[in-house]
């Protein structure tokens, strides 16, 4: 008989099992395999933080020798990271700190802050937070009346006040370090420089590295060496640091008529720096003031933009417009709270409804303005004043309608965090949210003037605004034209909405407040003008950032308005004059 596998079929089956059997084997020991360095080379917890500073503090407490430990409460100035240092420190201050003896064994603790209806709270050991014991095991528990606090002199104390003041030199967050630096570099505290250069040679943020240059120059301003005083005070010039500002200023005043040797030398220091400091703050303010009316002048560009296309090149005077753009920023708010309820109030999936706002908002708004026009204003071509009334009608209802959905109150819509804080330069900060509406603002003038001469929509417009009659002639659909220019210049005023809920708030009137200063823009550029509008905006929004820190918001705009008017006596046609239809016929 053959026994060959090719040949029997019992052979064949024990065979396959074999094969089988090897090939799970072969499997469990790769997977095993694969398993044993996270088996052996992983910990079965995760390793715990270390605090190295508790057995100093331990030491501190424990010490009999004045001056060590005094040294040991110094060093303690880098376990700003431990919680447990910090409330010790903070009730050894206060006389919280007790001592529990057992035999030769003297242990530090402190009180946990609950007590319970009899007044006695746990006993925590400084070692390491641990509850108190005594030698049969059971937890120990005391009333602060019942113990001696270790005992503290004033030096100690006030040892204890720096060490906890500097903890925040350690903190881990950069901005934390340097408002903490900047703050204590305001209290001219001489006992603070050593920890502030000490901290400085290990700093690696440019920050806080020059906040702890401006505290150590500020706090030797106060030196009774005027040649130290004086070195301060140029340094702080050269820094151009206007949180020294008033420092500086109150030495000049105290210096001016003083006698006294290096009072005049502290004096020419002072005078020299606050002149300095001054010039560059007011170059600072200049810049300021021209990124806010170039940020101002985008946001009256993104509203006024839509106007422009729907009474610069329809003639229609539509009081309704701001409404449009109410409508675009509550569009961006649902979409805020539709993300939210989906993704969460946080994450990356929450920030990106920001960027599905913008043409939600074009498409909610467009549909409304394209509802408007075929619903009211297709009837009243004719009639201006008769368009006039209606839409400022219809801006009332939406008004109304809005604030029976959603009420009188503002409503909260939160930036996305790419759109938060600011980008600092020279002291000068540019928002993320305003540097972002100026690049969109100039995206839209660009798609806009790529629609208008680049497409056969916009080759359509301008061939009805330019002759409605010879347009129709040639076949142009003048109607459908008129639908979709109302249609886009909506759809561009709820895209101005939505980035106006990332800069102010969101309410029923929110295009009240915008719609004169849309016409404003509209008529001082140009009927029908895109150049014009983007200058207007411009001028306007400039004027109105210089104006209002002499005259105020209301009549700082009152200023410009009443200019406006002026200027269109001269020159009635606005910037630049164009040719415009009319809807006769």
């Amino acid at each position: 008989m053959s026994t060959r596998t090719g040949h029997n079929p019992t052979a064949r089956r024990l065979a396959s099992v074999r094969w089988a059997v090897a090939g799970l084997a072969a499997a469990g020991l790769l997977l095993a395999a694969s398993f044993l360095p996270l088996a052996v080379g992983a910990p079965a917890v995760p390793a715990q933080p270390t605090f190295p500073h508790r057995a100093e503090l331990v030491a501190a407490v424990l010490s009999e020798d004045a001056p060590k430990q005094l040294e040991l409460v110094k060093k303690l100035v880098e376990a700003g990271g431990d919680p447990l240092v910090e409330q010790a420190l903070a009730a050894w201050r206060q006389g919280g700190v007790f001592l529990y003896e057992t035999n030769d064994t003297r242990t530090p603790f402190l009180l946990d802050p609950q007590a319970d209806p009899d007044g006695q709270a746990r006993a925590l050991r400084l070692a390491d937070g641990e509850q108190l014991k005594d030698p049969a095991g059971k937890p120990l528990r005391f009333a602060a009346t019942d113990l001696t606090p270790v005992d503290t002199d004033s030096k100690l104390r006030k040892a204890i006040k720096v060490t906890l003041d500097l903890f925040a030199l350690a903190n881990p967050d950069p901005k934390m370090r340097r408002d903490a630096v900047t703050k204590l570099g305001q209290e001219q505290n001489a006992e603070y420089l050593p920890y502030f250069e000490a901290r400085r040679t290990k700093e690696r943020e440019k920050e806080v590295v020059r906040a702890l240059t401006e505290a150590v120059a500020l706090t030797r301003t106060v030196d009774e060496d005027v040649k130290v005083r004086v070195a301060a005070i140029n340094q702080l010039a050269e820094l151009r640091s206007i949180n020294s500002l008033q420092f500086l200023q109150k030495i000049e005043k105290d210096n001016k008529a003083v006698t006294s040797p290096g009072a005049k030398e502290t004096f020419e220091a002072a005078h020299a720096a606050v002149q300095q400091i001054e010039s560059y703050l007011a170059m600072g303010n200049l810049f300021g003031t021209a990124f806010r009316g170039f940020s101002l002048a985008a946001v009256l560009l993104v509203a006024a933009l839509g106007l422009a296309i729907t009474f610069g090149l329809m003639g229609v005077i539509n009081m309704a417009h701001g409404e449009l753009i109410m409508i675009g920023a509550y569009t961006a708010y649902v979409t805020q709270n539709l993300f939210r309820a989906k993704l969460g109030a946080t994450g990356a999936g929450f920030d990106t409804y920001f960027l599905a706002a913008l043409p939600f908002s074009f498409l909610v708004s467009g549909l409304v303005g394209l509802i408007l026009e075929r619903g009211v204003i297709r009837f009243l071509y004719k009639r201006p004043l008769e368009s006039l009334l209606a839409t400022w009608g219809v801006s009332l209802v939406l008004q109304q309608i809005f604030r029976h959905i959603f009420g009188a109150a503002n409503v909260q819509v939160n930036s996305p965090s790419w759109l938060n804080g600011s980008y600092v330069v020279h002291d000068v900060l540019f928002a993320y949210n305003r540097l972002f509406v100026i690049g969109f603002a100039v995206f839209i003038v660009f798609a806009t003037y790529l629609l208008l001469t680049r497409t056969s929509l916009g080759l359509q417009i301008r061939a009805v605004m330019q002759n409605r009659q010879m347009a129709s002639a040639l076949g142009v659909r003048t109607d459908r034209v008129n639908m979709m220019t109302f249609a886009f210049g909506s759809g561009l005023a709820g895209m101005a909405g939505a980035c106006l809920s990332q800069i102010g708030n969101v309410g029923p009137s929110l295009g009240q407040s915008h719609i004169v200063d849309c016409f404003m823009i509209v008529v001082l550029g140009g009927v029908g003008n895109l150049v014009g509008t983007v200058c207007a905006s411009l001028g306007v929004g400039v004027t109105d950032q210089i104006l209002q820190p002499w005259l105020g918001a209301v009549l700082g705009k009152i200023t410009v308005l009443a200019g406006i008017i002026l200027f269109l006596q001269w020159r009635p046609a606005g910037l630049f004059a164009t040719r415009t239809r009319s809807l006769e016929g």
